[in-house]
């Protein structure tokens, strides 16, 4: 599983995100499940960051973002993220996409 958190984030206010982002990434990072990630920020806009993380599954993130540290380090900021869609399936070559089911925790 795929999850993509975008920032809008001023100028101003980018040598203090910068870190809060990174301490939000090593605080998720030390969760059972987590299997990379990576912070960006936009070549062509550079007030849009991005933080980029992969999961072996469904649960295993929603499982990360419930620990006490993530909560300290990590909601906060994630709280701050442009409104949309984050969590995505990893496309596996012939298989079906969009699948309406029930996400199970495990």
């Amino acid at each position: 599983m795929l999850v993509v958190s975008r920032f809008r984030v001023s100028e101003a206010e980018a040598g203090e995100f910068r870190p809060g982002l990174q301490r939000a990434h090593e605080a998720l990072a030390e969760r059972p499940g987590y299997a990379a990630g990576w912070i960006g920020r936009n070549l062509d806009d550079p007030s849009l960051w991005t933080l980029v993380t992969t999961w072996e599954n469904v649960g295993a993130y929603r499982r990360a973002l419930s620990a006490y540290d993530v909560k300290l380090h990590a909601v906060p900021l994630l709280s701050r993220a442009i409104d949309e869609p984050s969590a995505y399936e990893v496309v596996e070559p012939g298989s079906d996409l969009n699948i309406q089911q029930t996400r199970s925790l495990g």
